[in-house]
């Protein structure tokens, strides 16, 4: 094949939709959008395991989380930057090929350095399947069809963190900790299939430049920080201090030029409520997740398969209004849809603030269904609004800005709900606190989802 510039390979433009709807795309992108979020959840639930099982502490067991997250949420940005030089077939089978190798090393892991390692390497791949996914569903149909195709990976992923724990409490149960990390492999080889048989052949692969390096350096220590503040917070309020240094190197990103074009995009869109919307929402819900397995796991004393199910009422509501979601959007727009599932993810988390011993597993679906029905509207709308308003030219620097945005939700939501649900006296009285945070939280989506419905129209 004849070698391209690599301004010529970049095929992640809303320039380049093709005429023909490849909707086969659109599921891959779903697929990926799972797998990738439920691996940054089906681990929470075997620390306690890999801790045992590799002879560590909790707080080094904690690290097959946090080290999948760290450089997923700090190399968003750049990677957007990135495949906006590269094409999309060449970049999707690399990550995903890689992303499933890094579960297979993680699985057979006899140490926790190797286990760390390996999850550090797999968020890298991570945050590529990330930015790609709103990308290659968006430029695999026609623009009047974007919020039924924006609904599949926007439904999915919230799916796939949401039923991590989920995968986790029955892989746990009848498998052992080292299951968690295989069981994305088939969904990964399905995708790979898809891409190869039906993804244009557009495009080659580059090196990132340095300062998109030196912007995932900035960006992954200010995220470090912040999480390593919230998640020490609890035992001590003066590592809460740790958090202070992430201002300056955000700002000092804002400064290079790996962050002024994001500024830019967002300032052009318009979206930097309705990302802030995403951010908040999703932080809302992953908090009450997490709040939620743990009082069924203690007090309650459920088993990880009986958690599991009850918890499984969350992604069925989610799916059923997925796709509801998505022709709503195409039909009554996309701001009120993405509004109207604010209104009930928030109503579903206050339904579940008084939650006690007395609850049966049936009073908690039912809320949660209720939460997760509300995510399923507002997801697919909510993606078409910030991919529609991108500027010409900027589709991938868009969805690793929403992406970004959504998996800060996810990493700091179980972090504040810990630290709210501590200052109760008792584990009931900290897990309605905690849960009243998550519907405050929640609460805030819609007042920024509202606010961008009412600004004027270009």
């Amino acid at each position: 094949m004849r070698a391209q510039h690599p301004s010529a390979t970049a095929d992640l433009t809303d320039r380049q939709i093709e005429p023909v709807d490849r909707w086969s795309l659109v599921v891959a992108a779903g697929l990926l959008s799972f797998v990738a979020m439920l691996d940054m959840n089906v681990v929470n639930l075997a620390l306690t395991d890999i801790a045992s099982g590799l002879h560590v502490t909790a707080g080094v067991a904690q690290w097959a989380a946090l080290g999948y997250q760290l450089p997923l949420v700090a190399l968003l940005l750049p990677a957007g930057r990135w495949l906006e030089q590269v094409g999309t077939r060449s970049a999707l089978l690399l990550a995903v090929s890689c992303f499933a190798t890094c579960s297979v090393l993680a699985a057979v892991a006899p140490w926790a350095s190797w286990l760390i390692a390996a999850r550090l390497l797999q968020g890298t791949f991570g945050a590529v399947l990330f930015v790609l996914m709103p990308v290659l569903a968006a430029t695999s149909v026609r623009p009047e069809l974007r919020g039924r195709a924006m609904s599949v990976p926007a439904t999915l992923g919230p799916l796939g963190a949401v039923t991590g724990p989920v995968v986790g409490g029955l892989l746990l149960d009848h498998l052992g900790w080292r299951a968690v990390f295989l069981v994305k492999l088939p969904v990964c080889l399905a995708a790979v299939l898809i891409v190869r048989r039906y993804a244009p052949r557009r495009g080659g692969l580059r090196l990132p430049d340095r300062g998109s390096l030196g912007d995932a350096a900035l960006i992954g220590a200010a995220v470090a920080a912040v999480l390593l503040g919230l998640t020490l917070a609890p035992t001590a309020p003066q590592w809460l201090l740790l958090t202070l240094p992430a201002v300056p190197l955000v700002l000092l990103w804002l400064r290079r030029p790996g962050g002024r074009p994001v500024a830019e995009v967002l300032r052009a869109a318009g979206t930097t409520g309705v990302n802030a919307s995403v951010l908040a929402l999703a932080a809302g819900f992953a908090a009450c997740q997490y709040l939620l397995v743990q009082h069924l796991r203690g007090p309650q004393g459920e088993s990880a398969t009986a958690t599991a199910l009850t918890m499984l009422a969350f992604p069925l509501g989610m799916v059923l209004a997925g796709r509801v979601g998505g022709r709503l959007a195409d039909r009554w727009g996309a701001g009120p849809t993405a509004l109207t599932g604010a209104v009930i993810t928030t109503c579903g988390l206050a339904a579940l603030i008084p939650v006690g011993a007395d609850w049966s597993a049936l009073d908690i679906a039912a809320r949660l269904a209720v939460a997760g029905a509300g995510m399923g509207l507002n997801g697919g709308p909510t993606q078409a609004l910030v991919m529609t308003a991108s500027p010409p030219g900027k589709l991938a620097t868009t969805g690793s800005a929403v992406q970004l945005s959504r998996s800060l939700g996810f990493a700091l939501g179980p972090a504040l709900a810990t630290a709210a649900a501590l200052a109760g006296d008792r584990a009931t009285t900290g897990t309605h606190a905690g849960i009243a945070l998550a519907a405050a939280v929640a609460a805030t989506a819609v007042l920024l989802l509202a606010l961008h419905g009412r600004r004027p129209r270009a």
